[in-house]
């Protein structure tokens, strides 16, 4: 019984939460290596475009609520999601037309694309800012429980109790569905093998007859979506704060790197490692040592690795260590 109860509190308080984070983190890296893979910059920017269409799916959200619009059991934020994406699309192409095609067409070096980036990052800060404000908002009725821990305990008879939020279900849910159909988008239409070569051999997919500006055109798109739906989903299992969202863009860089720049699934599966990482790493794992250890072994320190303030630092240190040691990623990088 014991054994299981510590399985629990791991279930709870690590192997779930790190699954959702996850997958929050691997939609944004897949959104890093897609630019990088096709556009051939880093675009810093990353973190606050999920904020941006996670603003208006914010807006939306509570202009649906206002007219008793819902969803029943699931959050109504999941019916903002078509239109939070559409004004996400719209801003990113504006953003592209203006900005980053003036330096495409003069091969400018991908160095000046990234300061770019780094300037677009704050004007979009500045726009957030003054639509929404910076303060902490919720969806209001995004969390639910599917399991309560207390009705788990009543089934079970254990000392703890399974949590799970529909949040967190819809999290992994939705990002398996999102990743695979991309996946399926890049391997098995036209339109994807299109992208993947102009990836690999820029002038050779010219040569070959390949629209540059399609290509353009759909990587801005499936950028949008997975911004905004990466950021929906963040801010649903959390709460939406703008400047939490400039915050991840280290972990979300840091995914993108361990699983190799450039390849979709390595970001995918980047964006675990790192999750795990920091949630493993800077948790209390008192109660769990006082459930399989003898009585006189429990531990009377907190017996955490690290501090949680040094959630980042975790990020930051297997960004240096992968490019130290293994620069190419888990997988070979730039293979889109």
């Amino acid at each position: 019984m014991d054994f299981i109860n510590a399985i629990l509190v791991l279930l709870n308080y690590t192997i779930i939460p790190a699954l959702t984070y996850g997958s929050q983190l691997a939609l944004g890296a897949i959104f890093v290596t897609l630019i990088y893979g096709i556009l051939r910059f880093a675009n810093f920017a990353t973190g606050d475009m999920m904020s941006f269409g996670t603003m208006f799916a914010v807006l939306l959200t509570y202009y649906f609520q206002s007219l008793g619009i819902n969803l029943g059991i699931f959050p109504t934020a999941l019916i903002t999601i078509p239109f939070a994406t559409f004004m996400m699309i719209l801003y990113m192409l504006s953003i592209d037309k203006f900005v980053f095609e003036y330096y495409r067409i003069k091969k400018s070096p991908p160095v000046q694309l990234a300061m770019v980036s780094v300037g677009v990052m704050f004007v979009t800060q500045a726009i957030i800012r003054i639509i929404i404000g910076p303060a902490d908002r919720t969806f209001l009725d995004g969390e639910k429980f599917i399991l309560k821990a207390s009705e788990f305990k009543e089934m079970t008879g254990l000392n703890e109790g399974l949590t799970i939020k529909s949040t967190q279900a819809i999290t992994i849910v939705i990002t398996m569905i999102v990743v695979s159909i991309m996946f399926w988008f890049l391997n098995r239409t036209k339109t994807g093998t299109s992208m993947r070569a102009y990836s690999d051999n820029e002038d050779l997919a010219l040569l070959s007859g390949i629209d540059p500006k399609k290509v353009v055109l759909i990587t801005w798109i499936i950028a949008g979506i997975l911004a905004t739906i990466g950021g929906i989903l963040y801010g649903l299992d959390k709460s939406y704060r703008p400047f939490v969202y400039f915050n991840n863009m280290l972990p979300i860089f840091a995914a993108a790197i361990v699983g190799g720049i450039g390849n979709p699934f390595g970001a995918f599966l980047g964006g675990y490692v790192i999750a795990f990482a920091e949630i493993f790493l800077t948790y209390a794992y008192k109660k769990f040592f006082t459930y399989i250890l003898p009585e006189a072994l429990e531990p009377n320190s907190m017996m955490q690795i690290l501090s949680t303030d040094y959630k980042f630092a975790v990020s930051f240190s297997i960004l240096v260590i992968v490019l130290l040691f293994r620069p190419s990623g888990i997988f070979k990088g730039k293979t889109l």
